[in-house]
């Protein structure tokens, strides 16, 4: 038996974020904190996602603080704003990163105990409740896809990078307006996409019963895989930025299904290296994911990464081995031509890395839903292979 839930207001196309202050009356938001962080707020793309808000940015109690990779520490700060402001919700503007941290603050401000508590490893999920505070996000990346997705990823105060999972993490309201996106430098384009890329084929890769999800992540990644180079390459071309927000969007809205080694193996290394990019990680996890998952026996009856080549417009091929090996070469070229790293070693990631992360990988809660199951040894290929994506 499958449970499925399709998801929330969901708001898209030019304008959304004009949407904010009716959203926030429905959800009964009339004190917000704004989560966000320095870089969007000097950009001045917070003030054009707050533009339609009465009184403007002064009249707002506003949390900019928001590391790379949300920490609990930056969670706790930003919940004594929220205590001390007497704020009833919470509006994140930013990437994944802020509204990862606005559902850490929406569950820490109603919730006792530390952030552990609740993650889903620890069980935590089932300690979640209602009482979590209300939550509009307004993405200014494609990548995440956190503004319809349950979960969030944030690193506790042990230095584990762990998952929470809930349905009242979910936010109330997503507002998916693509021109917040058009000042987004080119690399951060590359790497965000490349996230919305990753989610789009890892949860098609999943062998989980839920049609409709596979659906919506291969169309995903038809999207982004035909929108990407034009969106890093010309970052004022509000069709490819159209795109790539529906792509990151239907890459989350489809990994209820669950996500596998890349994810494991990037949120293991990102835990263990803060300062390493979610979505730049996934690229150079993702070629080697996919060949180790052409072993998988549902991978291969259900044809998953011949349906996935042709989704990606690639040459015909003729068995799982073959399209494996296309497609695993096709995500290494599109990471060389959007100017991402060339594997894990050019991103700083030495030998020494290699247990703690394979062992961070194996605790992780996206191990159990890859569609072949990997051992420390069969993790320890995948970092290898991922070193050094191609040859100079």
């Amino acid at each position: 038996m499958a449970r499925l839930f399709y998801l929330t207001q969901i708001e898209i196309g030019e304008g959304a974020a004009q949407c904010l202050p009716a959203e926030c009356e429905r959800v009964g938001i009339r004190r917000p904190l704004i989560v966000t962080d320095a870089g969007v707020r000097a950009a001045g793309v917070l003030a054009q996602a707050l533009a339609a808000w009465s009184g403007g940015l002064e009249r707002l109690d506003i949390f900019d603080a928001t590391p790379a990779n949300p920490t609990e520490a930056a969670v706790r700060q930003a919940v004594a704003l929220y205590q001390r402001a007497g704020c009833d919700g919470l509006v994140a503007v930013g990437g994944g990163s802020s509204i990862d941290l606005a559902k850490g603050v929406a569950l820490a401000a109603t919730h006792p105990g530390p952030l552990a508590h609740y993650a889903t490893i620890e069980g935590g999920s089932a300690r979640i409740t209602d009482r979590v505070a209300p939550l509009i996000a307004l993405p200014t990346t494609a990548g995440t896809g956190s503004e319809v997705a349950r979960g969030a990823i944030l690193i506790v105060d042990d230095g584990r990078k762990l998952g929470f999972h809930h349905w009242h993490l979910l936010p109330k309201a997503a507002l998916l307006d693509p021109l917040l996106t058009l000042g987004l430098p080119s690399g951060l384009t590359a790497a965000t996409g490349m996230d919305a890329l990753a989610h789009c084929m890892e949860t098609f890769m999943s062998v989980a019963f839920n049609p409709p999800a596979d659906g919506i992540a291969l169309d995903g990644l038809a999207r982004g895989w035909q929108h990407l180079e034009r969106a890093t390459r010309n970052g004022q071309d509000r069709e490819a930025r159209l795109q790539m927000m529906s792509a990151s969007m239907q890459g989350a809205m489809a990994f209820q299904k669950g996500l596998g080694c890349v994810h494991s193996l990037s949120h293991s290394l990102g835990g263990r290296l803060p300062r390493l990019h979610h979505g730049t990680l996934n690229a150079m996890f993702l070629p080697a994911v996919v060949r180790f998952n052409a072993g998988a026996a549902a991978v291969r009856e259900q044809r998953r990464l011949e349906r996935m080549a042709a989704a990606m417009g690639l040459p015909a091929v003729d068995g799982p081995d073959a399209a494996a090996q296309a497609v695993a070469q096709a995500v290494a070229d599109l990471t060389r031509r959007l100017g991402l790293p060339n594997g894990l070693a050019a991103l700083g990631v030495t030998p020494e890395d290699v247990d703690p992360v394979i062992a961070g990988a194996l605790k992780d809660h996206c191990h159990a839903t890859n569609p072949r199951l990997a051992t420390s040894e069969d993790y320890r290929t995948m970092m290898v292979h991922s070193m050094r994506l191609w040859s100079d």
